[in-house]
C-alpha cells in the first residue's frame, strides 16, 4: 500500500492472509502436482495459465493451491463435454485473462484506498480481504448472470435470423482535444475527468437501450439495435459536450448501420470500421452518419438526392425527428469515397 512501510515480516503475514482468503489457503502445490491431480498434460496446463496471463513457474516452485486443481479439472470437463473446442477455448480463456486482469487491477487500487483510510492500514487490508471481497465476488457473479441473460437473448435473436451477423447501429464518441487537455492535468485530475466521461457516456447509452462495447482511453464504442436510439445517444453526448456549464467534455461522433458480427463481447465488420472513420473526420460537436444510418433514420434512399456528388445538400423528411446535411464524399483509410451525412435534430 503506498505510503505504508510496515516490517517485512508483518507485510508477509498480511499478504499470506489475503492470499489464503482469495485462493482458499496458502500455496502448497507445484505445477507438476497440479496437472497430475487434474489429470491433464503439462502442456495443457501451461497453455491455460499463459492464456490467462499468469507468469510461468518452475517445476519446483510452490505457487499453486487446490483451487488451481479444481479450475484445471473443470476446464477439462468443459472440453470433454464439447462446450469448449480447442479454438474457442483459447479465445475464451484469453478474454477471461485480459478482462479479469484489468478488473482486478482496478479493484485492488480501490480497495487499497479503503484500507489506507483505516487507522491501521494493515488491519484495514485484513478487513478488506476477510469481509469486503466476498461481497464484491457475490456482486460480480450477479452482474455476470444478468449480462449473461441479456447476451443469451441477443444470441437467440441472431440465431433465429439464421446468420452470424445481425443489423446493428454502431457508434464511436471521441473526446475533442484530448491530447492538449490531458497535458494540463495531473494524474488524479486526468483519472477523474476520464471517469466522468465514461460514467456519463455509459449512463446515456444504457438509458437509451444501447450497450457499451468498450472504452478506448478518450473514446467510447457503443452499439444499439435501434438506429434511432443510437442517434439519440450520439446527439445527447454532443449536446452535453457543447454546454459550457456541463463538465462533460466536447466530443464528436460517428454512426453507421448495417450487418455486424459480434464475437466475445466485441463487434467487427465494415460497419464498425466506417463508424470509426466517420468519427475521425467529424467536426467538434457534430455527428456524422453513413448511408445505411441515413436511409433508416430518414426513410429515404441516398439515391433520392438529385444533387451532384460534390455538392452539399440538406434534407428533412416529413415527420422525421432529424434533418441531414449531405457533405462531400470523403476519402479515408480503406474507403476512397465514403459518403457522410451530418445528423441534426429537426427544426
Amino acid at each position: 500500500v503506498p505510503g505504508v512501510e510496515p516490517e517485512l515480516s508483518d507485510l508477509a503475514g498480511v499478504l499470506a492472509m489475503i492470499e489464503g482468503n482469495l485462493l482458499g489457503g496458502p500455496p502448497s502445490l507445484t505445477r507438476v502436482q497440479v496437472v497430475e491431480r487434474a489429470g491433464v498434460p503439462m502442456e495443457v496446463g501451461e497453455q491455460l495459465w499463459r492464456l490467462l496471463g499468469f507468469p510461468n513457474q518452475t517445476d519446483d516452485a510452490v505457487a499453486f493451491t487446490e483451487a488451481d486443481v479444481t479450475a484445471l479439472t473443470m476446464t477439462q470437463d468443459l472440453v470433454r463435454m464439447g462446450i469448449l473446442s480447442p479454438d474457442s477455448q483459447s479465445a475464451l480463456v484469453r478474454t477471461w485473462g485480459r478482462s479479469f486482469a484489468r478488473l482486478a487491477e482496478w479493484e485492488t487500487n480501490l480497495l487499497a484506498e479503503v484500507a489506507m483510510a483505516a487507522p491501521d492500514p494493515q488491519a484495514g487490508l485484513a478487513e478488506v480481504a476477510a469481509s469486503v471481497l466476498p461481497h464484491v465476488e457475490s456482486l460480480q457473479t450477479y452482474i455476470w448472470r444478468r449480462h449473461l441473460a441479456s447476451a443469451a437473448s441477443r444470441l437467440l435473436t441472431v440465431a433465429s435470423a439464421g446468420s452470424a451477423a445481425t443489423n446493428l447501429a454502431v457508434g464511436f464518441v471521441d473526446i475533442v482535444g484530448y491530447t492538449s487537455r490531458s497535458k494540463n492535468l495531473d494524474e488524479t485530475e486526468l483519472v477523474a475527468w476520464l471517469e466522468n466521461f465514461e460514467d456519463v457516456a455509459t449512463g446515456i447509452v444504457v438509458d437509451h437501450g444501447g450497450r457499451i462495447i468498450k472504452t478506448i482511453g478518450d473514446e467510447v464504442l457503443f452499439a444499439a439495435d435501434d438506429p434511432a436510439a443510437a442517434a439519440e445517444i450520439a446527439l445527447l453526448m454532443t449536446e452535453r459536450g457543447a454546454d459550457d456549464d456541463d463538465p462533460f467534455p466536447a466530443v464528436r461522433a460517428g454512426l453507421a448501420y448495417g450487418e455486424v458480427v459480434s464475437r466475445l463481447g466485441d463487434v467487427f465488420g465494415p460497419v464498425v470500421n466506417i463508424a470509426a472513420r466517420l468519427t475521425s473526420v467529424a467536426r467538434p460537436g457534430s455527428v456524422l452518419v453513413d448511408t445505411g444510418a441515413y436511409e433508416v433514420l430518414s426513410g429515404r434512399t441516398a439515391g433520392d438526392q438529385a444533387n451532384d456528388d460534390d455538392a452539399e445538400a440538406e434534407s428533412e423528411s416529413d415527420g422525421s425527428a432529424y434533418r441531414f446535411r449531405r457533405t462531400r464524399r470523403t476519402p479515408v483509410k480503406g474507403y476512397t469515397r465514403l459518403q457522410p451525412w451530418v445528423l441534426r435534430r429537426a427544426r
